[in-house]
């Protein structure tokens, strides 16, 4: 559920220290028993022990796993099927396998592109030697700041009280919406304030922040502001938007045709709901800027961990009321960002660059992670009721569905989220009668924002959710289904855009012959009929994900390139590195452009005022747009070399380039590109949203627990489409990094909020994150062979985003091997559908898996 109940936070499962006690007693009483434990005794065991225990689920487990393992003098003969139950649920280290395409033969040694160049950065990320922002060493007279947010969800200010916080050691100011020289509007939509003012609408919304000389005193001295409120009524979830009508602008509807499933005869209608939980970015570095005033002319300089280095220029400038020629952004790297640090960065630079303002002196904020979770946002929640309408040979014909995202107190970029939904809401199914709407729920929560996907990956979970309940229906191999539906080259898409260079086709032939899909399934089957209480489930599962931000404009980059007298060449563009490989990227392209060894190329940090009016490092499009302008840039180097190498082809590198600058030609120079015949109306549903596709399929393997609803991964195969690989150990780290990030998503990760609307899971403590043990024991990923792709820089394709919706084949698997659970349930309507809301958790696991025990377990309850 939504909510949860911490009341009984001491007992893990419902299994605590007296349940535990319960239940080792009762085993003890049972050994002494001479008669044979049969199932009749162990009945009255389970009901005896489970009685008036706040999850009697999980002591129902617990019992009946101990009576099982009771000596077969006390037991009688135990049935083989039940035998798994007793043992142990162990995770094998996980083995990898990475396969990908060599470069052609004949390729100079120099040139680099499409070789498994390692991270440039990655020998000092490994021995610690990287510099990220908080590693700059502290200025003289630097300050501390931290913010202080509400604790209420929705509340007037009616007092803030700071006279204990000044008393704190080392209190410099308190400073909040009184202190803004300039505006204190700000946000993506202007419908957000650097600071509260008169009113805050989610917990964890900033009201002011104190400054002190320490961290360690700016921390107690925000502890001891003092604010009182006047509570107002408050919306958590989309449930409850959608009951008081709480939405932002309605979002236009993504239609083919405006036929309705009842016009349409001879087929089967479903109707059904999936709901899928959000997530938290979780990336390693936390928020962090530090801002140091210039003491003139209202400069100032920011060094950020931030992807949207202009939106966080013209943010400060904004509030600060000067000029973005003033404001100076600097990120050198960041340890992750996922998307949140796109907009919601600038929550903590504004602040921080007030505290500079008015204290004349330089400030530094790093959000600890408890902070970071509650202020920030993640991935949007999903609520979607849907409609499909097939034939009975399992085609799909007709489908509507009604998507509703928790959007939380801003409106920040969901529409361009929602959007991308609707543009996804098709996976690769060609469906001739389609219908989608979106509407974004206004609630108080922290603002929801962007997450690697962008609502694609909800979207696509819910097209394959009533995919596979189509095959349930028609009885069909769920394999079968999704190749029938599947779309052919040169066809539109629900939006009118043609599917040209459509690989999909071959990465679904290669993914089941790979992983040897249908001998698999054989297997797994048998396991099934030879175990009671764990079963063991299979699915394979497309993806098609369009690459291009959906705001035209976006689709735009620079670069800039200076050549120095020895030869060096320092390279700079638009685009941030957080981890991905995007700088090891652009130094492979200029590499190749230039006809020099990377070595000779470095990238030092990505600013302002090198390139200015940057697109955010989004949207998986970051190596294209920006590859390309370096590309251009170096072909203006090129040019301006020509005349040089004629006179000298015997000459090196840096003879030209000694003799350029000799001669007084200019050796800087900058690069532009934009993505060309893009731009899409939702009045007309007309024109190209996107400038190409990434395709991948993955089949996966799990097994589950039946008794404890846990499970393990046992083989995930990929291919994956890139084009032609710039960087085969990027892209397949790429790859491995988003499934298991999408394996977090669909099965793992859950936040939990109280029915007030503050968040309980703040750290790793209570919020579970993927660990090694969630790789699947084997794991195969394989880059198509030969797919140029004519539209991107040296034929590549983007790889951030695409493969993490393939992780759905994980939550499928799982599925499937609940359906084989509730298979030998004697009660014939849990073979038929049922809804597995997303992540699948243990919890959500065991519930599915409808058995005499479950049963049980709600009499129980329901008798207590």
């Amino acid at each position: 559920s939504f909510y949860t109940n911490h009341s009984h936070a001491g007992c893990k499962g419902g299994k605590g220290p007296e349940a535990v006690i319960k239940c080792w007693a009762l085993r003890a009483h049972v050994l002494t028993l001479r008669g044979v434990y049969n199932e009749e005794v162990r009945g009255t065991v389970v009901t005896v022990a489970t009685w008036g225990q706040p999850r009697v689920g999980s002591m129902i487990e617990l019992v009946t796993i101990t009576t099982v393992n009771l000596p077969p003098q006390k037991c009688g003969k135990l049935d083989p099927t039940h035998a798994s139950a007793t043992l142990l649920f162990q995770k094998d280290p996980p083995a990898n396998v990475q396969l990908f395409q060599e470069v052609p033969k004949g390729q100079c040694e120099e040139d680099m592109v499409g070789r498994p160049l390692p991270h440039l950065a990655a020998a000092m990320q490994a021995s610690g030697e990287a510099v990220y922002c908080d590693d700059i060493p502290r200025y003289e007279n630097e300050l501390s700041l931290r913010l202080v947010t509400s604790t209420r969800a929705h509340a007037k200010i009616k007092s803030i009280d700071t006279s204990e916080a000044q008393k704190v050691p080392g209190f410099v100011c308190f400073i909040s919406a009184d202190d803004v020289p300039g505006s204190n509007i700000t946000g993506i939509g202007n419908d957000e304030m650097v600071f509260a003012k008169d009113k805050v609408t989610c917990i964890g919304h900033i009201i002011g922040a104190v400054v002190t000389d320490t961290r360690e005193h700016a921390q107690r001295a925000a502890q001891a502001v003092r604010i009182t409120y006047e509570d107002l009524p408050a919306i958590i979830t989309i449930e409850d938007a959608i009951a008081k009508d709480s939405f932002y602008e309605a979002l236009g509807k993504c239609t083919l045709l405006q036929q309705t499933l009842d016009h349409h005869g001879g087929h089967i209608a479903s109707p059904g709901e999936l709901y899928i939980g959000g997530q938290e970015h979780f990336y390693l570095e936390t928020h962090c800027t530090i801002a140091v005033p210039k003491g003139e002319a209202g400069e100032m300089e920011l060094f950020v961990s931030t992807q949207n280095t202009t939106k966080t220029q013209s943010f400060v400038a904004n509030m600060l009321g000067v000029p973005a020629n003033r404001i100076l952004v600097r990120v050198k790297r960041m340890g992750g960002g996922f998307g949140g640090k796109e907009t919601r960065s600038t929550v903590v630079s504004t602040a921080v660059a007030l505290a500079a303002y008015k204290t004349g002196r330089p400030v530094r904020c790093m959000l600890d992670r408890d902070e970071d979770m509650l202020i920030t946002g993640g991935r949007h929640p999903f609520l979607a009721r849907y409609k499909v309408g097939f034939m009975k040979t399992g085609r799909v014909v007709a489908l509507k569905v009604e998507h509703y995202s928790n959007a939380g107190n801003t409106l920040d970029l969901s529409q361009s989220i929602m959007e991308r939904a609707l543009f996804h809401m098709d996976n690769c199914y060609n469906i001739p009668n389609i219908r989608g709407t979106g509407r974004i729920c206004k609630t108080n929560l922290p603002s929801n924002t962007a997450f690697r996907g962008f609502g694609g990956p909800q979207a696509m979970l819910i097209a394959e959710h009533w995919m596979s309940e189509v095959a349930v229906t028609c009885g069909l191999p769920a394999e079968e289904v999704r190749r029938k539906n599947m779309y052919k080259e040169g066809d539109l898409t629900h939006f009118n855009q043609k599917l040209e260079g459509f690989t999909l086709p071959r990465c679904w032939e290669e993914c089941l012959a790979s992983s040897q899909y249908h001998a698999r399934k054989r297997e797994a089957d048998k396991f099934n009929e030879e175990n009671c209480w764990k079963k063991r489930g299979l699915s394979i599962i497309p993806t098609k994900f369009g690459i291009s931000f959906t705001v035209p404009f976006l689709n735009q980059a620079g670069a800039l390139v200076h050549v120095y007298t020895d030869g060096s060449v320092l390279l700079t563009h638009g685009g941030t590195e957080m981890g991905q490989g995007l700088h090891t990227k652009m130094v492979q392209v200029a590499s190749r452009a230039l006809k020099i060894p990377t070595s000779k190329i470095y990238i030092s940090e990505t600013s302002t005022n090198t390139v200015p009016n940057t697109s955010p490092t989004a949207a998986s499009v970051s190596t294209d747009i920006n590859g390309q302008a370096v590309y251009e840039a170096c072909q203006t180097i090129l040019k301006r070399l020509e005349p040089f190498k004629k006179k000298n082809p015997s000459g090196s590198w840096e003879d030209w380039v000694t003799a350029a600058y000799l001669d007084a030609v200019s050796l800087s120079a900058t690069g532009f590109y934009k993505t060309p015949n893009i731009g899409y109306s939702f009045e007309t549903n007309s024109g190209n949203p996107f400038h190409y596709f990434s395709y991948g399929v993955a089949c996966s393997e799990v097994e589950i627990d039946c008794l404890t609803g846990d499970h393990k991964n046992l083989r995930t195969d990929i291919v994956m489409d890139v084009g032609s690989s710039l960087n085969p150990a990027i892209d397949i780290g790429q790859v491995e990094g988003a499934f298991v990030q999408g394996l977090g998503l669909f099965t793992l990760e859950e936040l939990h909020y109280s029915p007030e609307g503050s968040l309980h899971t703040r750290g790793p403590s209570t919020y579970k994150i993927p660990a090694f043990g969630s790789i699947p024991s084997e794991f195969r990923v394989s880059l198509l062979r030969d797919c140029p792709n004519k539209k991107a820089i040296y034929a590549s394709k983007a790889v951030g985003e695409p493969p993490l919706f393939l992780a759905a084949s994980i939550f499928f698997a799982i599925k499937d091997a609940i359906c084989a659970a509730r298979a030998g349930n004697p009660d014939c309507k849990t073979k038929k559908l049922f809804q597995l809301n997303s992540p699948a958790t243990p919890e959500k696991i065991r519930n599915a898996c409808v058995d005499q025990f479950t049963r049980l377990a709600w009499e129980v309850a329901g008798e207590s």
